[in-house]
């Protein structure tokens, strides 16, 4: 069964910091890149950050980079989105998803339900 359950969201002042976790079932997360995304309140759902199955490959959006860091424990069947120096822009559901392929490019098939991240100004 595919299942990604998101955790670490809420409400933060800007500036403030995030650890977003995923933990994914071993059939959706053995050999798969994951990535992050999020849709802000009345936008489209946006690419955040990915990970190849290694982790050695890592992309992130212009928006974030410098900011957020992508990283995933494969022992553990978790990936994670670091977030510092939140800004109000960030505000948004993120979600966790993953593909079935090793690198990071491509299309996400599978889908956590979101955690909500809030950053007040």
């Amino acid at each position: 069964q595919v299942r990604l359950v998101e955790s670490g969201g809420g409400l933060v002042q800007a500036g403030g910091s995030l650890r977003l976790s995923c933990v994914a079932s071993r059939r959706t997360f053995s050999g798969n890149a994951m990535g992050w995304f999020r849709q802000p309140p009345g936008k489209e759902r946006e690419f955040v950050a990915a990970i190849s199955w290694s982790g050695d490959d890592t992309f992130h959006a212009d928006s974030v980079k410098g900011r957020f860091t992508i990283s995933r424990d494969n022992a553990k069947s978790t990936v994670y989105l670091q977030m510092n120096r939140l800004k109000p822009e960030d505000t948004a559901v993120y979600y966790c998803a993953g593909r079935d392929g090793e690198t990071w490019r491509g299309l996400y098939e599978f889908w956590g339900q979101g955690t909500q991240v809030t950053v007040s100004s």
